[in-house]
């Protein structure tokens, strides 16, 4: 009975042993790896689209009431991206009728847009000087914050599900281009 006990004893001191060492292995300080620490940002490789703004799919949304400009977004075009990357295609619509047509990126987490590309009558042309800048709350035609805020975002989160976003476009329930409010509702 004393070298079962003494068997169990081995295999117990060595599985506290084998485990200590295991734990060791997963230790941030020991392998460099915190994981607090803020992740680095890298960037998906971004396609053009093939075709022009779908007129049957354009879904308009309420920017400001200073805005002189219309916009639209085409609902066929929203890519929910794995790099956290909401892509899309808005046209705007100025005063007299004319239209741009642009293909851009929106990130959740920093609150940035990115212009990819005009739609020219030829096709796509892509944006040589595109850059991540910040998005724009108090200006006029600010647009992506509208798209940001009440559709694409979670708050700091990319919204992944395509049906909460195509609902919350939906013009009589879009919050984007309303001044946020307390928790009474009062603005």
């Amino acid at each position: 009975m004393n070298a079962t006990l003494r068997k169990i004893s081995a295999c117990a001191i060595s599985i506290s042993i084998g485990g200590s060492l295991i734990a060791c292995t997963g230790d941030p300080l020991q392998s460099g790896l915190d994981p607090f620490a803020p992740m680095v940002f890298k960037e998906g490789t971004t396609t053009m689209p093939l075709n022009p703004p779908n007129k049957s799919t354009l879904q308009p949304f309420y920017v400001t009431q200073t805005t002189i400009f219309k916009f639209a977004v085409d609902t066929n075009s929203i890519l929910i991206g794995a790099d956290g990357i909401t892509r899309y295609i808005v046209v705007i619509t100025n005063p007299s009728g004319g239209q741009q047509s642009q293909y851009e990126g929106i990130r959740c987490d920093s609150f940035q847009w990115r212009l990819y590309g005009v739609y020219e009558s030829s096709g796509w042309r892509e944006n040589p000087l595109s850059s991540w800048k910040a998005i724009e709350r108090d200006i006029p035609n600010r647009y992506q914050a509208s798209l940001a805020q009440g559709a694409f975002c979670n708050f700091n989160s990319q919204e992944k599900n395509i049906n909460t976003i195509l609902s919350s476009l939906n013009p009589n329930g879009f919050i984007g281009g309303q001044k946020p409010t307390n928790s009474n509702g009062i603005q």
